[in-house]
């Protein structure tokens, strides 16, 4: 009997997700545990994997197809089964993933998948430079890679776009004369403009405007746009502030630091805040929390997640149980996350069950902000730089003195709490982070 190879859930909320690369084609023989394709959830990209032996067939839907959870998506068959009577015939290209046509180049015959694409984009590769492989000619990363591979590996071959060698055609250029300013020193059309008009671009006619590049909106991309537009469509904000005096926290972390030196630990701020964060939730229950259109959900346990900046998104992973934990070991598991992040190697377990976020961009020079909350949580604290700054010692008024200061803004949802409720919690947060003793406890 054929196994179905179903669109899997990766999280608890997941309604949807899109199909982002087929890894094997219609008809290939495939063994238990192999990848077969890579969807994207709202927050990372995953493999699907066939469920046995057997030969893929029966594709329903087309990279950049979005399908619900549990849906089918393929057929494993074995030595003379077919697919299932009924099963729906492949659905067109979605029209997402189209380009214009006055700015699309001309496409592979089979179309390309999105990771292919991004990375030809970042190549400045066009569709008529690759020969696609995959069900119907194709374009897949795997095509992708072998061409670049070729590039590399040729020997003296001039390095350029298809639109840069047609305008050193046209006017007569030697494209080895020129210094391409593309990745790898790619030779790009203005590249050629320049060269044949001694150094000065050829402008775009009064009232157009020159595009740089484009973005498609799919994976990830999608995925932040879709959650931040339904995040302040839906939930009525309302954002608190207050300066924080960390002088005493920043001095604590300095000397942990220098007590953890030669084990390699270091503590970041943000472990900090974050600890003192999960404390004040555990106080203010209504701010660890969800809201669903028949009742409020809150949350017992402080499961903080942390916005991590990638190259193409945000993601948002999480620490669980972070009330108990020591600032150390809730710094260690930051390091931790955000290295995974970066090379692509985290499961869905660590971004799901975060009841509250924190986001930090004090290290990029952002003194203060406002962040949307992350959908289906309740509220979101921005974190902005630690500066040096004068201020009035209450104990010995009107003396000033230097102090770290940090400005914290928080977003709540209006529908779940009231503003005196979030800022009783932006007020004992703000006395955890002053006398911190419990915190480094």
């Amino acid at each position: 009997m054929a196994k179905e190879v179903i669109m899997p859930k990766f999280g608890f909320t997941q309604e949807e997700s899109e199909i982002l690369e087929w890894l094997k084609n219609e008809g290939d023989q495939v063994e238990k545990g192999d990848p077969i394709a890579v969807v994207s959830t709202d927050k990372i990209s995953m493999e699907v994997e066939a469920p046995e032996d057997g030969m893929l067939a029966g594709i329903k839907y087309p990279a950049g197809s979005v399908v619900p959870v549990t849906e089918i998506i393929a057929y494993i068959l074995q030595t003379g089964e077919d697919v299932p009577a009924g099963a729906a015939p492949p659905i067109a290209e979605p029209k997402s993933m189209q380009a214009p046509a006055e700015s699309k180049p001309k496409p592979a015959a089979g179309g390309v998948s999105p990771v292919a694409a991004k990375m030809m984009e970042d190549n400045q590769l066009t569709a008529e430079d690759i020969t696609g492989s995959g069900p119907g000619g194709r374009v897949t990363r795997a095509d992708v890679e072998e061409h670049l591979r070729k590039m590399k590996a040729a020997p003296g071959k001039v390095k350029a776009t298809p639109a840069a060698r047609r305008e050193a055609k046209e006017r007569l250029v030697d494209l080895s004369a020129i210094q391409g300013s593309g990745p790898g020193g790619r030779i790009q059309a203005g590249d050629v403009i320049a060269a044949g008009s001694g150094g000065t671009a050829r402008q775009a006619p009064t009232g157009e405007l020159t595009v740089l590049r484009e973005i498609p909106l799919v994976g990830m991309r999608r995925a932040i746009a879709e959650n931040m537009s339904r995040s302040m469509r839906e939930a009525p904000h309302m954002t608190l502030q207050v300066d924080v005096d960390i002088d005493t926290a920043e001095k604590s972390r300095s000397a942990l630091n220098a007590s953890l030196l030669e084990k390699g630990g270091k503590i970041s701020a943000t472990a900090v805040i974050v600890k003192a964060a999960a404390y004040a939730l555990k106080k203010h229950p209504i701010l660890n929390s969800r809201f669903t259109p028949e009742k409020i959900i809150l949350y017992s346990d402080a499961n903080i997640g942390v916005a991590t900046a990638l190259e193409d998104g945000l993601i948002v992973p999480v620490i669980r149980n972070a009330e108990q934990k020591t600032i150390a070991r809730i710094s260690a598991e930051l390091s931790d996350l955000a290295k995974r992040a970066r090379e692509n190697k985290l499961k869905p377990e660590d971004l799901s069950g975060g009841t509250f976020t924190i986001s930090n961009l004090g290290m990029l020079g952002i003194d203060r902000f406002t962040a949307i909350i992350n959908p289906p949580q309740s509220a979101i604290l921005a974190v902005g730089a630690i500066r040096r700054q004068l201020v009035p010692d209450e104990s010995e008024a009107p003396v000033l003195r230097t102090k770290k200061m940090v400005n914290l803004t928080l977003s709540a949802d209006h529908r779940v709490m009231d503003g005196a409720q979030a800022a009783y919690f932006l007020a004992d947060l703000r006395d955890l982070l002053q006398n911190p003793e419990e915190l480094f406890a």
